[in-house]
């Protein structure tokens, strides 16, 4: 049974459901949306795909967590000093393991870390050291701080990689939805320095030897993803803020398309089975394909935008990414 087209990102946030977190030695609170849930989505989806069940946070024995670990501390912000924290899955095994860091969806202004747990632990059980990552929302940051975030943990991975057994040739990212999106940016713009920001670990780089998108939107100027009709509150519009014909030019400085070159990392795509979240991902397979660089795509034919939550589908999600990051790792 499939669910009708619904608006893309909007139906995340439908109702808006606004929280609060306060910053590091600060009384001051930064608002967050927390719309976005495993919980909402189940509720949505289920009547839909009534056997469906939601990936649970369940340690496996073999894996070490540690969890809530600040990997850069943002000072001054209009919030105060700003703490943002990862989640780390790594074999008790000891050793030097192929990482991927994780990043979440949410439409850019909800969601959390969290939400890439259940599939961070069977990676981990798998033999890679997985890390979930904390980004700046748009309710706290307009774009492109979440790259600069991401960057940044990039590096803390480097920087720390004795610690956590991360073999820093071997460092892939990965991303669902809005987090697709930033994981593609965050990988084809490997060297740009304008897109480095300074937000910590500076002393080390930020290059990504792969890329996993999941239902992640590459260039938000083609036509399936271009609204020009959208409310001013849509989160793309407010994420880059403004409209497409406010400020064209970040959104496509956001597009990651415009960014790959001849020397982009292999990419593994997987797709639900609404093509919106595809925009453009044809052309940048074509780009790569002359380039001689490899890419993988699987779609999943249902149209559950956030597949990844929940069984049936998360094993099948973990299988992809696991076979993919050996082929492309172990060369």
């Amino acid at each position: 049974m499939k669910k009708p087209f619904l608006s893309i990102i909007a139906t995340c946030f439908l109702c808006l459901n606004i929280s609060t977190i306060k910053a590091q030695n600060k009384n001051i609170k930064i608002p967050r949306d927390t719309t976005y849930k495993v919980t909402s989505e189940y509720k949505k989806y289920l009547k839909y795909f009534p056997y469906i069940k939601p990936a649970k946070d369940s340690l496996p024995n073999n894996v070490n967590q540690f969890r809530e670990v600040v990997y850069t501390t943002l000072k001054n912000t209009p919030f105060g000093d700003r703490d943002l924290h990862v989640d780390i899955f790594s074999p008790k095994k000891s050793g030097k393991y192929p990482a991927l860091l994780m990043v979440h969806g949410g439409g850019w202004r909800s969601g959390d870390k969290s939400l890439q747990i259940p599939m961070a632990q069977k990676l981990a059980a798998r033999g890679y050291v997985t890390v979930c990552v904390e980004y700046q929302l748009s309710m706290e940051a307009k774009y492109p701080a979440a790259v600069y975030n991401i960057k940044s943990a990039v590096r803390w991975m480097r920087a720390n990689a004795s610690k956590y057994g991360i073999d820093t040739n071997k460092i892939a990212i990965s991303g669902c939805s809005a987090g697709g999106q930033l994981a593609m940016l965050t990988g084809l713009t490997n060297g740009i320095d304008d897109k480095e920001g300074n937000h910590g670990n500076l002393d080390f780089s930020s290059d990504i030897q792969a890329i996993i998108d999941i239902d992640g939107v590459v260039n938000f100027m083609a036509p399936t993803s271009l609204n020009l009709n959208r409310k001013p509150n849509s989160p793309d519009i407010e994420w880059l803020g403004g409209s497409f014909y406010e400020k064209p030019e970040i959104w496509k400085d956001a597009s990651s398309i415009y960014w790959a070159n001849e020397k982009s990392p292999p990419i593994l795509f997987l797709n639900s089975g609404f093509p919106r979240f595809h925009a453009g991902q044809d052309e940048l397979i074509g780009m790569m394909n002359n380039w001689g660089i490899y890419t993988e795509v699987h779609k999943f034919n249902e149209e559950i935008h956030t597949f990844w939550l929940f069984h049936p589908w998360v094993n099948q999600t973990v299988n992809y990414i696991d076979n993919f990051l050996i082929k492309v790792l172990n060369n």
